[in-house]
């Protein structure tokens, strides 16, 4: 089985958040490190995850807020062909993080190419990283289905996500997208039909 790598990200992810519960939960996950949590630049954190995954062989993404947008830097890579899939939790607007995080973050423009690999966007309708409607706009130019999770905040410990069992069974829906890739992508956004808004 591939391995899984967890990608936090500004700051990481605490102690409680799902993302570290995710890695003591299933034996083939392991979180992806980064030098400086508090100053992303992306060739660095970029990397990093290159590194992780050269390691692995081949792996699965679950990323949250700014370890998306990393995991959306890889369109263009080689090292894509690697990725299985990436499960991307609570993807953060550039811009909008820039304003709430002024003068730290390195990170290029917003990453907006389409994704070689399968990919499920999740997201919530007060998230204040990123506007629901943004998220669905991003989720267009990657290929990414959209899971809406309803007012969720930023899916992180703040907005009382610990350890977060309803990820794993969007991971299996991943998974199961994945299998499907010779099947051409419906226009209509099955995992919104399949879980309906998600509270």
């Amino acid at each position: 089985m591939a391995a899984t790598l967890v990608v936090p990200g500004l700051n990481g992810s605490a102690e409680g958040h799902w993302q570290r519960h995710w890695a003591r939960d299933h034996a083939t996950a392991s979180i992806v490190r980064q030098s400086s949590w508090s100053k992303p630049v992306l060739h660095e954190w970029l990397a990093n995850l290159e590194t992780a995954i050269e390691r692995t062989g081949e792996a699965w993404l679950v990323t949250h807020s700014l370890g998306c947008l990393l995991a959306a830097n890889l369109a263009r890579r080689p090292i894509a062909s690697r990725v299985k899939g990436a499960l991307l939790v609570a993807p953060c607007d550039l811009e909008r993080t820039a304003r709430l995080h002024p003068g730290i973050i390195d990170f290029g423009a917003m990453p907006d190419t389409p994704l070689p690999f399968p990919t499920i966007a999740v997201g919530s309708r007060n998230d204040p990283y990123m506007a629901f409607e943004q998220l669905h706009r991003i989720a267009f130019f990657w290929g990414s289905d959209v899971v809406d999770l309803g007012y969720a905040g930023h899916i992180n410990i703040a907005s009382g996500f610990g350890r977060w069992e309803q990820g794993y069974d969007l991971f299996a829906a991943l998974a199961t997208k994945a299998d499907q890739r010779n099947v051409r992508r419906p226009a209509a956004r099955p995992l919104e039909v399949l879980f309906g808004t998600l509270h």
